[in-house]
């Protein structure tokens, strides 16, 4: 009985993990946005929400456009640093299977010849001896038994690590879409502005041609044929202000795109159906859904899993070592009667004085843990605030875009009577060029207000898509 004792204590504790029970930190944010929902916004219920979360997952239905669609699967297929991250998932896998092989002994087939010759005055007998050996055996070298789950819990750590990068991987694939649609929203808007400058030139150069004709006959002075050329060289240097921003803007969006070339013109950004309306009242438990507060999680759960391996190296590691094969004198007899050979070699290793090594490793693991709840409850803070600065800039930007787009109407109407004014001789030159001016400052404003609209939507969809 005393001889089965440690081997039955041994299998009492084999599989014993000192790993500490994970468990996921409470989220330390509120559980709705704090945003007052506009009279007249539906907010989500129910059904709503699991239809926007439908929607979220499916980029294609958030940006029903074509042309976009177009330019969201090019880059998703030619963005060299989406190919990086990807690259980095693979290497995360590897990496994971290496630990999880780790937990099974490695088996080699070894074949070897061994020759020695020994001179007569060390031999023992006086006669020279020359000596040789061939072996063929299959070995196990240095196997761990994971009694106590260290292996186990590198293994745990590998594969969090991998799940880590895998999520970091969606989260860059998110941002990488929502990139796209930013870009082509701006180019959009840089193609309109420029669009409005130029029907601007046009019609400056016209005013500037009438004030010429007047002053040629004798009803406008050279201050108001100045004033008419210095606005005419405005809206021209705008134009080409404008055009450099547009190429650009092209070339920032032929880089997220990855393609040698894309067809991006053709869409306006007050056509319909551009992007997809996502319903107020989410809950903020939609956050622990996203790629980033996942990946925080997951490099929480393998810092949690790295605790256990420190705390398993104060514990005595046994490895085995063994080998089953034959062995010969000669070739010729290796598979002969009698040939067979093992060896077999279990070693216990206790730690005893390692100048406070493995203490250290412990507290190391433990400061890594204490700062992955840190960074995975920062995770949540920070896309809580990035929701919630989304969802008012969408309130808000609603209601700006209307007051603006009021103003332009405004402008319009002004500058109709004012042109109608001077031209019978009424209003003066400086009253056309005002009232010019502010038209054209009201349309390139709604215009940039329209974009940030598209761009928050853009930016939601980022932020509320889920895994």
């Amino acid at each position: 009985m005393r001889k089965f004792l440690p081997l039955a204590v041994a299998l009492a504790v084999a599989g014993c993990s000192f790993t500490p029970d994970y468990q996921r930190p409470a989220a330390p944010v509120p559980t709705d946005w704090p945003m007052k929902v506009p009279e007249g916004t539906h907010r989500a219920g129910a059904g709503d929400t699991a239809k926007d979360v439908a929607l979220l997952a499916d980029w294609r239905a958030f940006f029903p456009d074509p042309r976009l669609q177009t330019l969201i699967a090019a880059a998703l297929e030619h963005n060299r640093d989406l190919r990086i991250a990807v690259g980095r998932v693979d290497e995360a896998r590897a990496l994971a299977g290496i630990a999880r092989a780790d937990r099974l002994p490695t088996v080699d087939l070894a074949a070897q010849r061994a020759a020695s010759l020994t001179p007569a005055d060390l031999s023992g007998t006086g006669r020279q001896q020359n000596s040789q050996r061939y072996d063929i055996n299959l070995a196990v070298v240095a196997f761990e038994l994971d009694f106590w789950g260290r292996v186990k819990s590198l293994d745990d750590a590998g594969r969090a690590n991998f799940l880590a990068s895998d999520y970091a991987r969606q989260a860059f694939r998110l941002s990488l879409i929502a990139d796209v649609a930013n870009a082509w929203f701006s180019l959009l808007e840089l193609g309109e502005r420029r669009e409005l400058a130029m029907a601007t030139l046009k019609s400056r150069d016209e005013t500037r041609t009438l004030v010429g004709r007047r002053r040629d006959v004798g009803l406008a002075g050279d201050l108001d044929y100045l004033q008419a050329d210095g606005a005419y060289q405005s809206a021209r240097a705008e134009v080409a202000s404008l055009a450099r921003s547009q190429a650009a803007a092209e070339n920032a969006l032929r880089l997220l795109v990855g393609a040698a070339s894309f067809a991006a013109e053709g869409g306006k950004l007050a056509q319909p159906g551009l992007v997809a309306e996502v319903a107020a009242g989410l809950p903020s438990e939609v956050l622990l859904g996203r790629p980033d507060v996942m990946a925080a999680e997951q490099k929480l759960i393998a810092a949690n899993a790295n605790i256990g391996a420190a705390r398993a190296a104060f514990l005595p590691k046994i490895v085995l070592t063994a080998a089953l094969g034959t062995a010969s004198h000669g070739l010729s007899g290796l598979f002969g009667a009698g040939s067979g050979a093992w060896n077999f070699v279990p070693a216990l290793r206790l730690p005893l004085f390692d100048s406070g090594r493995s203490s250290d490793n412990v507290d190391l693991a433990t400061a890594r843990k204490t700062i992955a709840v840190a960074e995975y409850e920062k995770t949540i803070q920070q896309a809580f605030r990035e929701i919630a600065d989304l969802l008012a800039a969408r309130a808000q930007l609603g209601e700006q875009l209307q007051a603006q787009e009021a103003g332009v109407a405004a402008q319009n109407q002004r500058l109709k009577i004012v042109d109608a004014r001077y031209r019978a001789g009424v209003s003066s030159h400086l009253e056309l060029l005002d009232a010019q001016r502010e038209h054209f400052a009201a349309q390139q404003s709604a215009l940039a207000v329209r974009r940030q609209l598209l761009s928050t939507a853009a930016s939601l969809y980022k932020a509320l898509a889920l895994y």
